[in-house]
């Protein structure tokens, strides 16, 4: 496969997956903003998205303060931001059209019209209106997609570089909506009076469900939601869809399909990732400290990439 070709692949689907994936830290943050609290605390809440997102140089040229719906305006419909889901839709888009011939007609169709369909909801205000309902709507539109590749795409080159830009997206906004919301909390897993435990449980179960994992969650554990517990769902367990495990997973198989006499590295690097993942506990995770974790995970996942873009790509952007 010509590399070019490889890079728009693995770029379309890269920014489908992060659009659904910003839909889904914003609706998290909606839904927790909507919970009794002060001020001070949901104003770290949104700041916090920002920060991890890498996102609040950005937004502090726009604006002076922190306010919840500037802020989603900034994440959603800011097309001077790269990474909002507007910018991040017309890209899948673009990527798409520029490799149309190799892509199947639906799958082409299925990212054309999500992208007339979300300037015709932004233009009719559906996101104002209903924010909830919206987010739900981007990550539908995902999942289509992906469906539509899975279930019309020959598994050839190009199918498998587009599954390996889903899955390295996954694998760094999981590990970055998991740090923003474990790292807003301090690492105070537990509160102490009754009101607490309540908002504790309201909170957990928001980030379970941003990731479509409070049935999983109910399924495997089959009790309270505990931080801990969480963390593990999200980083460690390979049969989680959206686990930092299962990610990387896909990402070294993804890998072995396209391997080419430079990418010895690339693979072996993964592979390493992956093994860490498969060894490690939760507990020792927590202990050194889950933020530390996070962001050295992030970085390992950041070189992957451009290792891959070596190896690999020509870049297009």
């Amino acid at each position: 496969m010509l590399s070019r070709t490889a890079d728009h692949l693995y770029w379309m689907s890269r920014y489908t997956e992060r659009a659904e994936n910003t839909a889904r830290m914003l609706d998290v943050n909606y839904q927790t903003s909507l919970l009794p609290q002060s001020a001070e605390v949901a104003n770290q809440g949104w700041q916090g998205l920002l920060s991890i997102s890498e996102l609040l140089p950005s937004y502090r040229k726009e604006h002076e303060q922190i306010v919840p719906a500037q802020v989603m305006e900034f994440m959603v419909k800011d097309e001077d931001n790269p990474s909002s889901i507007v910018s991040c839709l017309r890209a899948a888009r673009e990527n798409a059209r520029a490799v149309r011939g190799a892509l199947t007609t639906e799958a082409w169709e299925t990212q054309n019209t999500t992208w007339l369909e979300v300037n015709r909801m932004l233009r009719a205000g559906d996101f104002e209106r209903d924010p909830g309902q919206f987010f739900e709507w981007v990550k539908f539109r995902s999942h289509l997609s992906r469906g539509v590749t899975l279930g019309t795409m020959l598994q050839d080159e190009a199918f498998y570089f587009s599954r390996l830009g889903t899955f390295l997206e996954r694998a760094d906004n999981t590990a970055r909506l998991v740090d923003v919301k474990f790292h807003a909390m301090n690492s105070e897993f537990f509160g102490q009076g009754a009101s607490d435990q309540e908002y504790d449980f309201y909170h957990w179960s928001a980030i379970l469900r941003s990731v479509s994992a409070f049935e999983v969650y109910r399924k495997v554990y089959r009790d309270v939601i505990k931080p801990e517990r969480v963390a593990e769902l999200l980083i460690l367990r390979a049969d989680m869809p959206r686990s930092l495990h299962a990610s990387l997973a896909e990402v070294v198989a993804n890998l072995a399909k396209v391997a080419n006499d430079q990418s010895a590295e690339t693979q072996r690097r993964a592979g390493k990732l992956l093994a860490d993942l498969q060894y490690a506990r939760v507990d020792e995770i927590l202990a050194t400290g889950l933020h530390a974790y996070l962001t050295q995970f992030l970085d390992r996942v950041n070189e992957l990439g451009w290792r891959i873009s070596q190896d690999f790509l020509v870049p297009t952007h």
